[in-house]
């Protein structure tokens, strides 16, 4: 029984050193599979530019002292195929140290399993799926607020401050589309509410006509759109057209890209709200925000400002402030541990607190008007 004790607790430590060994090479590698090609390209573009923003600040600066930051990029399309296929060969071909900023639940989800049998931090996903803030995965930390958050957000705005009671949603056919669905059912039972209609289109496609049939008959005061920009950008225009959305207010998450969107549009529209999970990127009174702008003139000078790329540079930084704080050699759980401690003012200007899997908890509402982005609610 002694001897059987004694092996286990060697296995056990043996376990631990492997699971927690320490990383001392001067470079830390961080891998992402975001869309770099396709339909959903300029998402991947500000997702990379606004991480290795800050990336290449900190290499430039020393600023991590003998380490750098190295950022691996692959193509996965917003196919989750790929995504699955990237991720293999990010943990087989290279030294990772960590995932950072995948995009997309449907892509993300196909990798969740994966995920749950292997001790690598996951930090910084573009997608509010509730799958990844009821994980028991310790190794998982989101950055932004959920999808929930985002749409309880929308309805309680307009039903409270525009009196609006018929809502319909368009949302793309797969785990995202279904987030944003499930979501909304809750958001509106919450109030006693119905959904008056609904309709889907594929992934990666621009075929929406199906979905604005089975929705314009039902006569909505505002739609739920739970897409990507092309997709719900046409769904607008076509809308627009037809009378029966005459007063609509379209309501767009996050993951739609208000400034993709708004280009699609023209720049001429109106009745559009947005739900974000970061601060205008305008906004020169907060301190990161600043310095977010200012980091971008300098090593992407003509990628342009975005609500997505912002969202991106604070993350990174949050990945590099957790760095700082380690004592002593770097390992993936020091690591973890230090994200989910971070400094409630770590980021000056906004307030981060670890719970739910998710370190910002906040979401803001904006109006699309004149040409610019306005505020109209204050962050929950």
């Amino acid at each position: 029984m002694r001897n059987l004790i004694i092996a286990v607790i060697v296995i056990g430590v043996i376990y631990l050193n492997i699971k927690d060994r320490t990383y001392n090479s001067s470079t830390l590698i961080f891998g992402t599979s975001i869309p770099q090609t396709g339909i959903m390209k300029a998402w991947g573009s500000a997702v990379h530019s606004g991480a290795n923003a800050y990336f290449s600040y900190v290499n430039d600066t020393n600023l991590l002292k003998d380490k750098k930051i190295q950022l691996i990029t692959y193509d996965d399309k917003y196919e989750p195929e790929l995504t699955f296929e990237n991720l293999q060969r990010l943990i087989s071909k290279q030294n990772i140290f960590a995932l950072f900023g995948f995009v997309g639940t449907p892509t993300v989800k196909n990798i969740l399993p994966y995920l749950n049998t292997h001790d690598i931090p996951f930090v910084a996903p573009f997608t509010g799926a509730s799958f990844l803030r009821t994980s028991q995965n310790e190794n998982i930390i989101n950055f932004r607020s959920s999808y929930q958050e985002e749409i309880d957000s929308i309805v309680n705005y307009l039903h409270t401050k525009k009196d609006i009671s018929r809502f319909a949603v368009f949302y793309q056919n797969d785990e995202y589309g279904e987030e944003g669905f499930i979501s909304l059912l809750n958001a509106l039972n919450k109030r006693d509410l119905k959904l008056v209609g609904e309709g889907t289109y594929k992934r990666n496609t621009l075929s929406i006509r199906h979905a604005f049939n089975e929705i314009k008959d039902a006569k909505p005061q505002a739609v739920i759109m739970v897409g990507a920009y092309k997709s719900n950008a046409l769904f607008i225009k076509t809308a627009k057209e037809h009378e029966n959305f005459k007063d609509t207010i379209f309501c767009n998450v996050s993951f739609s890209d208000a400034d993709q969107m708004i280009q699609e549009l023209d720049f001429n529209t109106q009745n559009l709200l947005f739900s974000q999970i970061v601060p205008y990127y305008k906004n020169n009174s907060i301190h990161v925000i600043l310095e977010y702008k200012k980091l971008m003139r300098k090593y992407y000078p003509n990628e342009p400002l975005s609500f997505i790329s912002l969202e991106s540079f604070l993350a990174a930084k949050s990945v590099v402030l957790a760095l700082q704080n380690i004592k002593g050699s770097i390992t993936r759980n020091k690591f973890l541990e230090e994200l989910k401690t971070l400094k409630k003012d770590a980021l000056k200007g906004l307030s981060l607190e670890f719970k739910n899997r998710q370190l910002h908890n906040k979401t803001y509402l904006f109006e699309y008007k004149r040409g610019d982005f306005i505020k109209v609610n204050d962050e929950n």
